[in-house]
């Protein structure tokens, strides 16, 4: 009987591997930290490679501090730094470009046009946001107006999106060799694309933002099979996906309607259960998936 579970924090400084017992007790951790490219004033990048070899470094890392065998792993799970754009070639399993972090402002300008017919809440009742340089949608936008060729290969089926944990995901399951091209409900709604009350992506803001769903990952729950591991955690189940700052709100047990937390980490994310229903907020607070 496995007596263990992995589970993989990709965040924004750095990337860590931890392992827990069936007392959620930690028996293992690795953890290492990723360049911040900072290309122009606003501008900040990740080089998405990095974090996958830094991701299979920890893992190895991780499990060897634990003293066990993956095979002694029940499942892993990942949590991630949302927001955070990568967009790679299907083929190759390389990136385009490098990732657009959550902190970047380089769409500002694409973020105005957007709210010129609507305003700043022009898809609030939709998705939960405000027209903002923070999420990932027009930073997609972005990518394939600047890199070479990149809408024609887009519309094509050629290139895949996805946020960071999109991008693990795929390259564990086998990458170019039968990866995965999943996303959960928490990553998916931090892209501004995410209708709230069907949960899929939506045609209408796509169009818009100039985003073909062909690059789209598929949608799933929070907690199912995904698909098995390769590499170092070869055959082990890949479980579970939350966005770091849902999985934070999870992990505090924060399972009743007013119950809150508040995380300091890169920035400051404070997270409010509002119960079975999207409540909008009045005072400009954002609404968006907790699991």
């Amino acid at each position: 009987m496995t007596k263990y579970s992995g589970a993989i924090d990709q965040g924004t400084t750095s990337t860590r591997f931890m392992v827990f017992d069936h007392g959620g007790r930690v028996v293992g951790i690795d953890q290492k930290e990723h360049e911040q490219i900072y290309p122009r004033p606003g501008w900040v990048e990740h080089d998405a490679n990095e974090v996958w070899q830094s991701t299979q470094d920890v893992i190895e890392g991780g499990l060897a501090n634990a003293g066990i065998a993956a095979t002694d792993l029940a499942a892993v799970g990942i949590t991630n730094q949302r927001e955070t754009t990568v967009v790679w070639d299907r083929s190759t399993g390389e990136p385009i470009h490098n990732a657009l972090v959550w902190q970047d402002t380089r769409t500002d300008k694409l973020v105005d046009e957007f709210s010129g017919d609507g305003g700043q809440d022009r898809f609030r009742a939709k998705v939960g946001l405000p027209l903002a340089t923070y999420f990932s949608g027009p930073k997609i936008r972005w990518i394939l107006d600047n890199v070479e060729g990149a809408r024609a290969r887009a519309e094509a089926g050629d290139l895949a999106f996805g946020n960071m944990d999109t991008w693990v995901i795929w390259n564990l399951t086998g990458g170019t060799d039968g990866g995965v091209h999943v996303t959960d409900v928490t990553n998916a709604s931090r892209t501004m694309l995410m209708d709230l009350s069907t949960l899929d992506w939506d045609d209408g803001i796509l169009d818009v933002m100039g985003v073909p769903r062909s690059v789209l990952p598929e949608i799933r729950s929070s907690s199912e099979v995904y698909g098995e591991a390769t590499g170092a955690l070869g055959g082990i189940p890949v479980a579970g996906d939350l966005g770091d700052q849902q999985a934070a709100t999870f992990g505090q047990v924060c399972f009743d309607p007013g119950m809150a937390k508040n995380t300091y980490g890169t920035g400051n994310f404070m997270l409010l259960n509002t119960g079975t229903e999207a409540v909008q907020s009045a005072n400009g607070l954002l609404t968006t998936l907790c699991y």
